[in-house]
């Protein structure tokens, strides 16, 4: 099991700590380093940066929004970022939810979210290819553009640069049963949201056998800490924030899967707190044994234990979260002695 470090998006600005987080964690051996975006940062700019600071380290979105770009695009920022990087890009996208797609992104959401993310991967497996203009005849993703608004004076194109790798690693991030399985079909990997090393048979209902070479990541909040209690406060922060506010009360993908994993009142629960403007009350709403079974929080004996638990699974990439060196150094030595 590799390790990653997932620095996700900017606050209200960029985080001074981002980039020597990401050079610790080169320097510690991890596999990868990985950003993400919201309705604020972009992930291509600050993983830019990154790159032009590091040398061997991994680049990742986790996740690149669909709705942000075209699959062109998408493509565009991804062939570019490899060359500058010497071959070190691993593209994560995700397609988020009604709430941003139509709201942030001014864009409706897909009807049929299987086949736009479908259509968008072909799209831009197509570009790294290049072995040929760019040509799909999709329902969300035509190429070249064959809607009754356009003008007809379209023409199917290949991309002037060459890509450096034309299977630069394409990962999505899903959490419905039927996405999973589109993405077992699709992609080079998958990012799952929340992960139980105890319970992902159940929860995820993944088949015996994974395709070859199949990357599994999902994201783990870590802490080094003698009050386990405490340091899952920031677990219990982000869930609060992905169950409440993350989603309508409607439409809420990260409610769902938390409803599947067994606490469907306590989501219920969170999303009415968090509508009502209580957000601490929402994340104090977050039951702990949620927190801690997504996470490794505790003494370094305690996530040592854990984390054979995370190694028994399918999992092939450890994507971790944590502001602090101490944690990061520890997860190395720990998945070292193993």
């Amino acid at each position: 099991m590799r390790l990653g470090l997932a620095l996700g998006y900017w606050g209200r600005g960029p985080s001074p700590a981002h980039l020597d987080l990401a050079r610790e964690a080169e320097r510690l051996g991890y596999n990868s380093v990985w950003t993400a975006e919201a309705w604020g940062s972009d992930a291509f700019t600050a993983l830019t940066w990154i790159a032009a600071h590091t040398s061997r380290i991994k680049l990742g979105t986790a996740v690149a929004q669909m709705a942000a770009r075209t699959p062109t695009a998408t493509a565009m920022h991804a062939l570019t970022l490899d060359h500058l990087s010497g071959g070190r890009v691993m593209l994560g996208l995700g397609l988020s939810g009604p709430q941003v797609v139509e709201g942030w992104y001014g864009r409706p959401f897909p009807r049929s979210p299987l086949t736009a993310t479908r259509e968008y991967v072909d799209v831009i497996r197509q570009v790294l290819r290049r072995e040929g203009p760019v040509a799909l005849d999709g329902r969300f993703h035509s190429h070249p553009y064959a809607g009754e608004d356009g003008t007809g004076l379209g023409k199917a194109l290949k991309p002037i640069t060459h890509p450096l790798r034309a299977g630069l690693p394409v990962l999505l991030g899903a959490e419905g049963p039927k996405n999973i399985a589109q993405t077992l079909a699709i992609a080079d990997g998958w990012l799952p949201l929340y992960w139980s090393p105890d319970r992902w048979a159940e929860v995820y209902a993944l088949p015996a056998k994974l395709p070859e070479g199949f990357l599994v990541a999902p994201m783990v909040r870590a802490q080094v800490c003698e009050d386990v209690a405490a340091g899952l406060l920031p677990v219990k922060a982000m869930l609060g924030f992905y169950i409440g506010g993350m989603g309508h009360a409607a439409r809420n993908f990260h409610a769902d899967l938390m409803g599947r994993m067994g606490y469907a009142k306590e989501a219920g629960r969170i999303q009415e707190l968090f509508a009502a403007g209580r957000r601490e009350e929402a994340v104090l709403a977050v039951p702990d044994a949620f927190a801690d079974e997504i996470s490794l929080v505790g003494p370094r004996k305690r996530i040592a234990e854990r984390l054979d638990t995370w190694r028994r699974g399918p999992v092939t990439d450890l994507l971790v979260t944590s502001p602090d060196p101490v944690t990061l150094r520890t997860l190395a030595e720990l998945n070292a002695s193993r």
